[in-house]
């Protein structure tokens, strides 16, 4: 059987890539500008003859004439620029690498592009213009061009997670509508956040060492929800989880206090009730002083193992860097098991199935 091929663009640490992989696509070629995501990439990969291209696409994009009529260009270009976290600058120079990711796509000449990105891009009235742009130019390159929001928890990732894909297919193979058909295939239930945490093996052992140090502080004047897993209830951005769910979206920006919170009593004994609603229950009740009540020892920050589970990437899984920077790697990252459910869906629609 033809090996079906692949460019990454953006590629970060790999999450997307992870997926495609699984799926049985083979990544010739792959571009990052950020020279620890790269490595990351690289290392996890060393018997692969995939060339990684590291620095800035505007430069390095004429090289990627020599792979024309590849399978498949995926890829997520940078999210800063329409994310609600940030500024929402549509001139922000990186919300421009959307087009140079379309430029990839008419220089190669797949037979399908997937772009992802945040969900913002996908939903709000500023980004119409850009959603139209996109579709405009697949059209005109010959590709029908559709996107849609999707719930990565839909696909069986533990966490809050929600991206816009776009979704390109050569007209001369297929309409869009045939992903989508095939993605309903790939719904699965998400594990629980404790089920996830306690696969990734004791919290401060060798095989799950400590990597956050950042202290928990109660905020001496607490904005109150009804859950006492939101509002904010400590200093910092970092929040309590419910180890009953699925997690909160985990930004890109852990590694100190927004790096999420976990009571390790409660994870390991599903009978015991997490500390942080016993709390919350006595600032309801005005039963308890927040500049009196003390953080107990058991409760501390998801280590960089945990979040990785988190976003489903697999068990050894290597990151480069500083650990704020393997933190980044992995908040940026697409969840590799939404990343698999979108690849095959790709390869059952178009590219003759298994």
């Amino acid at each position: 059987m033809k090996k079906r091929t692949a460019i990454s663009l953006f590629s970060g640490a790999g999450g997307l890539d992870v997926g495609f992989e699984l799926a049985g696509f083979d990544i010739i070629c792959a571009n990052e500008f950020d020279h620890d995501a790269a490595e990351a990439w690289r290392a996890n990969r060393p018997d692969k003859h995939s060339v990684m291209i590291e620095g800035d696409i505007n430069d390095h994009i004429h090289k990627l004439s020599a792979f024309q009529g590849i399978d498949i260009v995926f890829g997520g270009p940078p999210c800063q620029g329409f994310s609600v976290a940030g500024k929402m600058d549509p001139n922000d120079i990186r919300s421009q690498l959307v087009w140079r990711f379309m430029d990839v796509v008419e220089l190669t000449a797949p037979k399908v592009f997937i772009m992802e990105n945040v969900a913002a891009l996908g939903t709000l009235a500023k980004w119409e213009s850009v959603r139209n742009g996109i579709i405009s130019r697949g059209n005109e390159l010959s590709y029908s061009v559709s996107f849609k929001v999707h719930h990565t928890s839909e696909y069986g990732v533990p966490e809050n997670r929600d991206r816009v894909i776009f979704v390109g297919v050569q007209q001369s193979i297929g309409q869009t509508d045939g992903f989508y058909k095939a993605l309903e295939t790939y719904n699965a239930t998400p594990k629980t956040v404790r089920e996830v945490l306690v696969s990734a093996g004791q919290y401060g052992t060798s095989e799950n060492p400590q990597t956050c140090t950042a202290t928990i502080t109660l905020a001496t004047h607490p904005v109150m929800r009804r859950s006492p897993y939101a509002g904010m209830l400590v200093n910092g951005a970092g929040r309590p989880i419910d180890l009953n769910g699925i997690a909160p979206t985990l930004p890109a920006s852990m590694g100190g206090n927004k790096t999420p919170i976990v009571d390790e009593v409660a994870l390991y004994d599903a009978t015991k009730q997490n500390w942080f609603e016993t709390y919350h229950a006595g600032l309801v009740a005005k039963t308890i002083d927040p500049a009196t009540t003390i953080v107990p020892k058991t409760i501390r920050r998801l280590t960089i193992k945990e979040c990785a589970a988190i976003q489903t990437f697999p068990d050894g899984y290597k990151f480069s860097g500083r650990k704020t920077k393997q933190y980044k790697q992995i908040g940026n990252a697409v969840p590799c098991q939404f990343a698999n459910a979108v690849a095959c869906s790709v390869r059952d629609a178009y590219m003759g199935g298994n």
